[in-house]
């Protein structure tokens, strides 16, 4: 039984192995891994990812012989980047957000100078913040052979942003109502989005010691274990036993239910996004 455990376990940690190497080379071996990993992992890097958690929950079983603990590593590895990371993804998306912010700016002022709304957009585009920059040429191609509202709705859901919905939809309705205050409407939608990242800022400034405070009980936890393991080994024999791999899947549940109470405590509520809306009628006329 044990040699037909071994040789399952190096099963899994040679696929584990082999799935990060050809995802680290670019190749798609697991086309919709993304689905399986948190949202703060690259989808690009999803399927090393699933291969790093599966190796290292493997490992840590067949060398403890805790399966408990090998479960409880291979989730954690999953889904720490939620509970205790994130960072990087939270500046992303306020500086995206101050990017869409920049750029209504921009389009205003380029239309002061006595320039059309189509004409501005393609210029601004050129010279947007880098954020958004590539979204914002793909539009600007788009434009050269798609009526202006059906490339607004798709450079909508190439920002997928909410702050960019309030941009596209003030030009999509100035495009088809002609709107004179466009210019005043930009300044005053930038102004909100500006007003909204700070606040947000402010937000995340005091939830950061909270997390920090969370990586630290984690960090210090895991390295007690590892010492306690390697140095006294004695003290963990009591979960060796059925019973002990019993109280140690508690333990883990509680670590588990505290993450999952940070990251929906620390989620902050975001408008749903909304798309253009167009009759029938409107979509035939533009084609």
């Amino acid at each position: 039984m044990q040699l037909l455990l071994a040789a399952a376990m190096g099963a899994l940690v040679g696929f584990g192995l082999w799935l990060g190497v050809t995802a680290l080379r670019g190749i798609r071996v697991v086309p919709h891994a993304h689905r399986l990993v948190p949202a703060a992992v690259p989808a690009d890097r999803a399927a090393a990812w699933l291969g790093l958690a599966l190796v290292a929950g493997v490992v840590v079983g067949v060398v403890t012989g805790w399966p408990v603990a090998g479960l409880a590593v291979g989730l954690g590895t999953l889904t720490g980047p939620v509970a205790l990371g994130g960072t990087a993804r939270r500046r992303q998306e306020a500086a995206t957000a101050q990017a869409i912010a920049t750029w209504a700016d921009m389009i205003r002022d380029t239309m002061a100078g006595a320039a059309g709304l189509e004409e501005s957009l393609i210029q601004t585009a050129a010279v947007a913040p880098a954020p958004i920059r590539p979204q914002l040429e793909t539009f600007a191609a788009r434009l050269r052979h798609q009526p202006l509202e059906v490339a607004l709705d798709g450079l909508a859901g190439n920002l997928d942003h909410p702050s960019a919905d309030l941009i596209v939809a003030a030009l999509a309705a100035a495009a088809r109502l002609e709107a004179r205050d466009l210019g005043g409407l930009l300044a005053r939608l930038a102004e909100a989005i500006r007003g909204d990242v700070r606040m947000r800022n402010r937000i995340e400034v005091g939830r950061a010691r909270i997390r920090t405070s969370a990586r630290i009980a984690v960090a210090t936890t895991a390295a007690t274990v590892v010492f306690l393991y390697l140095f006294a080994r004695h003290l963990l024999e009591p979960y060796d036993s059925i019973t002990g791999q019993g109280w140690l899947a508690v333990v883990t549940a509680v670590f588990f239910g505290a993450g999952a109470m940070l990251v929906r405590y620390s989620r902050l509520d975001v408008p749903e996004r909304f798309t253009l809306r167009r009759t029938p009628h409107r979509e035939g006329a533009g084609r």
